[in-house]
């Protein structure tokens, strides 16, 4: 099988750090959420939820915009590491992350709403704190929902073209993806090439599905 395996490791690197850091930020995100009311709830959800119907070259222009060097960000980051932000494999990494918030959130959101609320409060009347009762009663209760929201980001970071093409164009071992990859061999009418990665990518993503509704019936089951 012809498969570009530089842009294979530079995919699998993104979509390591993006579900990394989303499994990091993304649970006291979804569990603030979930345990707090406030007026403006809905603008949060709503700002959460947009990458969903937002063209991805939209959202890559404006993070394009908000990381260059005209910016503070991308300022502060070139006077810190020596290059700019757009176009290197950190830029392509905060649009990849800001992209799958919402495959993250919503699903960590969904495992936390299931737990029943009268096992969070009698673990608050044992005198377990509030972290402590998050820690040892809403995350064991809750792991299939939130590793199905892991395994959906991962699998929607593998196919992201639009948002990885803005923020870091195509540069080989840096910023070139296997989605991009394809483009490419499309582009040089290599299409067996193109039909062989193309292949890997779908087999990956029914893999990833499968797992999902596994979970998820384990999750549903008593």
């Amino acid at each position: 099988m012809t498969v570009d395996w530089s842009a294979a490791w530079v995919t699998f690197r993104l979509a390591w750090w993006t579900t990394g850091i989303l499994l990091c930020l993304g649970m006291p995100l979804a569990w603030w959420l979930v345990r707090t009311e406030f007026r403006g709830k809905a603008v949060v959800e709503a700002m959460i939820a947009l990458p969903l119907v937002l063209p991805p070259t939209v959202l890559g222009f404006y993070v394009l915009t908000g990381v260059g060097p005209n910016s503070f960000l991308g300022r502060g980051y070139e006077r810190l590491v020596g290059s700019p932000l757009p176009f290197s494999f950190a830029g392509i990494v905060i649009g990849s992350v800001l992209f799958n918030l919402p495959f993250a959130v919503r699903p960590f959101m969904a495992a936390f709403q299931a737990v029943d609320r009268r096992l969070i409060e009698a673990s608050w009347c044992l005198g377990v704190s509030r972290v402590g009762t998050f820690f040892r009663v809403v995350l064991p209760l809750s792991w299939p929902g939130i590793l199905a929201g892991m395994v959906l980001t991962f699998a929607h970071t593998v196919g992201e073209f639009g948002v990885v093409l803005m923020l870091g164009g195509n540069i080989p071992g840096q910023t070139r993806t296997l989605s991009i990859a394809v483009y490419d061999q499309v582009q040089a009418l290599e299409y067996e090439a193109a039909g062989q990665t193309s292949l890997a990518l779908v087999i990956f993503s029914f893999a990833a599905l499968l797992l999902i509704a596994l979970l998820q019936r384990r999750a549903a089951s008593p």
